[in-house]
């Protein structure tokens, strides 16, 4: 049976999410409806990618009985709200990354899931990539001796994105960039929470923070520093470096292709989109999508890649750098 999809907004992100379902078997994948919160929007997607059900709301998606799980693409101020209403709907989710807004949003839609016994997941795709599962295999298996260093740094010029600058749509980069740096930090460390966190940053006049620049102590004296930026283009590399030797990647670290090992350069190649994409390498979508069909196989409730316990370790973190650097949003005093 394939798993049968439902997509929740009709933006640039759900595209290639539809787009990277088309690279997979249909016959293990297919999506059934789309749902945007204006009808013509739903059914000029539903159009462009052959679905055979667009609704013009949430809720007509939530009630739809032939889903079996939904992705959730809106803007993260609306991820709450969402996730909510496809949880107690009983349905599984696969939810846009930044999970939410704050650790605080977080354990809601996580205490959700539970009591509704349903599947969730924040979708961290960079933790699917193949080369993503070849340095987890790597470090597993000591390869590097003991990781003494995690380095990264992801830096694009976005300053004309809306939701990146504007504070009342999520803006910010540390929770459009900067998170994808720090979910490589805590899957190098394996989810342990560092012992101290310095980060220093600049903000936009509208309050969000536009450079970032984070420090982070482990314990056993192991280091991470990254630098994000939604003001300018950073090389967007990635290093572990180990007492035995170095993992590299050296551009696209959220969506990597390619990985240094030692010196040794191996290629993980994304099949080729049959629309045109909106993000880079947004093929690399569907490993997290295979990933939700195995855990919904196996009868999951979450994924052992991206736990609840990992989203709530980056909320906590995310939290703590907004704190340090004074990015305030109207969702913290709720």
């Amino acid at each position: 049976m394939a798993t049968r999809w439902g997509i929740c907004s009709a933006g640039v992100i759900s595209h290639d999410f539809a787009v990277a379902l088309k690279t997979l078997p249909p016959e293990h994948h297919q999506v059934v409806a789309v749902a945007a919160r204006k009808l013509e929007d739903a059914q000029e997607f539903a159009t462009k990618h052959s679905i055979s059900r667009a609704y013009g709301s949430y809720e007509e998606l939530a009630r739809d009985p032939d889903i079996d799980v939904v992705y959730i693409g809106v803007i993260h101020p609306y991820h709450l709200k969402t996730c909510l209403v496809f949880t107690n709907a009983k349905k599984n989710v696969l939810c846009e990354k930044p999970l939410a807004m704050n650790t605080k949003e977080v354990k809601e839609i996580l205490a959700s899931a539970k009591r509704n016994d349903v599947f969730l997941m924040e979708a961290v795709w960079t933790r699917f990539f193949p080369a993503s599962v070849e340095i987890r295999r790597l470090l597993d298996q000591g390869e590097l001796g003991e990781v003494k260093m995690v380095r990264s740094e992801f830096g694009m010029p976005l300053s004309h994105v809306p939701r990146v600058v504007e504070k009342e749509l999520g803006g910010g980069s540390i929770l459009d960039v900067g998170i994808y740096c720090l979910q490589f930090t805590c899957m190098v460390y394996n989810g342990e929470k560092p012992e101290s966190i310095q980060a220093k940053g600049v903000c936009l006049d509208s309050g969000v923070d536009e450079t970032v620049v984070v420090t982070l102590k482990f314990s056993r004296n192991r280091m991470a520093v990254f630098t994000c930026s939604s003001g300018v283009k950073l090389p967007n590399g990635a290093i572990i470096a180990g007492t035995k030797g170095d993992i590299r990647i050296p551009d696209n670290m959220w969506c990597p292709t390619l990985l240094e090992v030692n010196g040794k350069e191996t290629q993980y190649p994304l099949p080729e989109p049959y629309l045109p994409l909106n993000l880079i390498n947004g093929t690399g979508m569907r490993y997290e999508a295979e990933e939700v069909r195995q855990c919904l196989l196996k009868g999951l409730k979450e994924s052992a890649v991206v736990s609840h316990a990992d989203s709530l370790l980056l909320a906590e973190l995310e939290d703590e750098i907004r704190r340090q650097v004074g990015v305030v949003y109207s969702q913290d005093s709720k």
